[in-house]
């Protein structure tokens, strides 16, 4: 499996995960989420592998969290997904993902947790 990072050049943490992969010699597969959104069923493997649930992918400060009343309790993780999907700039970033797992990585050092052996 290669390495991806699900990146948004203008947010610092993106930023500074990507650095840390190429500072250890890997070049990831980039995928600009806002511009190529990841489907459901890929946000759903994401979202299992990292063993957290949705809502701790989901950017509470974005307007559309607010608009679509995503802060709901009783929301299960399929409506968050779908969501995300529809509106990824609900996703936080960045998002990467290695032979050794998926990791949201906020702070950016968090790659260094799931790095190649």
């Amino acid at each position: 499996m290669a390495v991806t990072i699900w990146h948004n050049p203008r947010c610092s943490n993106s930023r500074g995960a990507l650095q840390i992969l190429r500072e250890h010699g890997i070049e990831p597969t980039v995928i600009a989420y806002l511009d190529t959104p990841p489907d459901a069923t890929t946000l759903q493997a994401l979202v299992a592998a990292m063993g957290t649930g949705a809502r701790a992918l989901l950017r509470t400060k974005e307007a559309a969290y607010a608009d679509l009343g995503l802060d709901d309790p009783t929301l299960d993780d399929a409506a968050l997904i779908a969501a995300m999907h529809t509106h990824p700039a609900l996703i936080n970033r960045p998002i990467v993902r290695t032979p050794r797992g998926v990791r949201l990585c906020r702070p950016p050092e968090t790659v260094l947790e799931i790095l190649p052996a």
